[in-house]
């Protein structure tokens, strides 16, 4: 594993960590994909099995993975938001560098992590901070997103409200505007989703609406929701059944040309 600044000195925003990029190049690549993977933690913290535990297990498909290590509070919106986009650009300005197609970028993330990866998909507008130097010439777009038990709507109805409070500080009461399941258009990019209805954490519906706004703008989506299962499972060892979910994702990745059918 190799660590890269985001940015070439300062990092544009706030001055609370210095944001970066690990790299898990497998030994064994079998894919020119790429994932960019944020993990969870409520945009208070960064949980490392939802970091580099993911990037473990898709390099042993033979697919080449980057945790991207964003700012989290007391920095606030756009600043991870703007390492996120950072994160996706920076492996696609690095592709022939690690051998990856520009055009195959997923991003993965759990609870806050997976409301970070729908964010970086659907949400459109400029944010400060951008557009110095030629990484941010590069599309911030994924290719696809894979979102584990996410943090989606603002609706305290079913909201993970700390995480948006974290996220937004000030800027709470116009939580909306920073809702995914409401920024999502035609072109948002095809979405992996996994949950558990006994998630006490962060309630199943927030995957419920993600998944129906999708299919209302016509956007592909394939969602599993198992039955029981605590909230922040990662690749859930301990329970199989949930498990599953590896698995899922691999046949996922095969349907999209993301790993071959003999993966």
């Amino acid at each position: 594993m190799d660590t890269y600044l985001l940015w070439e000195g300062k990092a544009p925003g706030a001055d609370t960590e210095v944001p970066t990029i690990d790299a898990y190049i497998p030994a064994e690549k079998k894919s020119r994909a790429a994932f960019v993977i944020f993990a969870g933690g409520a945009y208070a913290g960064r949980a490392p099995y939802e970091g580099g535990g993911y990037a473990e297990f898709l390099n042993e498909f033979g697919i080449s993975a980057f945790v991207v290590n964003y700012r989290v509070s007391p920095a606030t919106f756009p600043d991870p938001l703007l390492d996120a986009r950072r994160g996706v650009r920076f492996v696609r300005a690095n592709a022939e560098k690690f051998g990856i197609d520009p055009q195959k970028i997923a991003v993965i993330g759990s609870s806050a992590g997976g409301h970070l990866a729908a964010f970086v998909s659907t949400y459109r507008a400029p944010i400060d901070g951008e557009g110095v130097d030629a990484i941010d010439n590069e599309n911030f777009l994924p290719n696809m997103q894979v979102l584990c038990y996410p943090v989606i709507s603002s609706d305290e109805a079913v909201a993970h409200s700390y995480s948006y409070k974290k996220l937004l500080g000030d800027r709470y009461d116009d939580r909306a505007a920073y809702s995914p399941e409401l920024l999502v258009a035609a072109d948002t990019p095809p979405a992996f989703i996994w949950h558990t209805a006994g998630d006490q954490a962060v309630n199943v519906e927030n995957s419920y609406r993600y998944a129906t706004a999708l299919k209302r703008s016509g956007v592909p989506c394939e969602m599993h929701i198992f039955p029981y299962g605590v909230h922040g499972l990662g690749v859930a060892k301990g329970d199989p059944h949930v498990a599953q979910w590896i698995g899922l994702l691999k046949n996922y990745l095969k349907l999209y040309g993301y790993l071959p059918s003999e993966a």
